[in-house]
């Protein structure tokens, strides 16, 4: 069991705050740019700005012999992917819909660790938080998966990459928990350096007429992306998740959706129906339950 510090949780409202505007950045962003630009765009800024930063601290990279293969995953598993999934999805889908289904999270975490962390096992209580989290899921997804067989919508699809995103984030905090106890910076700048070479091709395969202009609205948002929900994000990531553990971190999940829910409707003037919100409410109450079982999570 893992001590939890009032340090861990004000990294966790910073994190709260970054990824849960994430989701109107992206919606932002890829009115103008194809998701595949808008991850490359995400993933090669925050590279910069935190390879930047290792190299004036003098970081040494010499861990990377011994773990390369794990750092190719997490740039995978924690960026490439679930970036991608989610700004193809939120083509259709709105930010507020998108954070609400990025809180199967933290329940697909705790099913993970159950496997792959020692010391954290599956209780009743967390197995009926998953179950019932699952229920609120297709709450949410129902009526679109109908509507989707039927031919008349395209909003299915969409929605299950944004929870195939969520699920690789679930898979990337179990993979974190492997990290070796090196320097913070030289690790996040390795990630990040690593996923903007995987999307190098992006740029020359990415379909559609697009430019950016330095002026918009769009291209400011990708930029944003970049510097707050990516690289400075990173870097807090790995600092909770190797202080605190992957299922205390889970825990964010509590206010993710919240908050996208709510920048979604105040500033993008988005909908929210009553199913989305008791779906909301359905998910949110499943991790209450699951995160009750968790021994590992404390309360301040």
């Amino acid at each position: 069991m893992q001590r939890v510090e009032p340090l861990d949780w004000l990294g966790l409202a910073a994190l709260t705050v970054m990824f849960g505007s994430a989701f109107m950045l992206i919606k932002l962003a890829v009115q103008e740019f194809p998701p595949a630009i808008v991850t490359a765009a995400r993933i090669e800024i925050a590279a910069v700005i935190l390879l930047a930063f290792a190299l004036i601290r003098k970081e040494s990279f010499s861990f990377l012999r011994s773990t390369w293969p794990l750092i190719i995953a997490l740039a995978i598993f924690g960026n490439c992917l679930p970036f991608y999934l989610i700004s193809w999805g939120q083509q259709t889908v709105d930010s507020g819909i998108a954070g609400v289904l990025m809180a199967v999270m933290p329940l697909t975490t705790i099913v993970l660790a159950h496997f792959f962390v020692p010391g954290e096992k599956l209780n009743v209580l967390q197995v009926l938080g998953f179950l019932s989290g699952f229920a609120g899921v297709l709450v949410l997804l129902g009526p679109a998966a109908i509507a989707e067989l039927g031919g008349s919508a395209h909003v299915f699809f969409p929605m299950l990459a944004v929870l195939g995103g969520a699920l690789c984030y679930a898979v990337n905090s179990i993979l974190a928990k492997r990290l070796p106890g090196e320097s913070l910076f030289a690790m996040s700048a390795s990630v990040l350096t690593v996923a903007s070479l995987i999307m190098l091709p992006a740029w020359f395969v990415a379909e559609g007429d697009w430019t950016f202009r330095v002026t918009s609205i769009e291209f400011l948002s990708v930029v944003l992306l970049g510097t707050f929900p990516t690289a400075l994000a990173t870097l807090i990531y790995f600092a909770v998740i190797a202080r605190a553990g992957p299922s205390f971190l889970s825990q964010i999940n509590y206010l993710i959706p919240v908050l996208a829910v709510f920048m979604g409707t105040a500033f993008l003037g988005e909908p929210f129906s009553i199913r989305a919100s008791f779906a909301l409410v359905i998910i949110l109450a499943s991790i209450a339950v699951a995160g009750r079982g968790n021994p590992s999570v404390t309360k301040l």
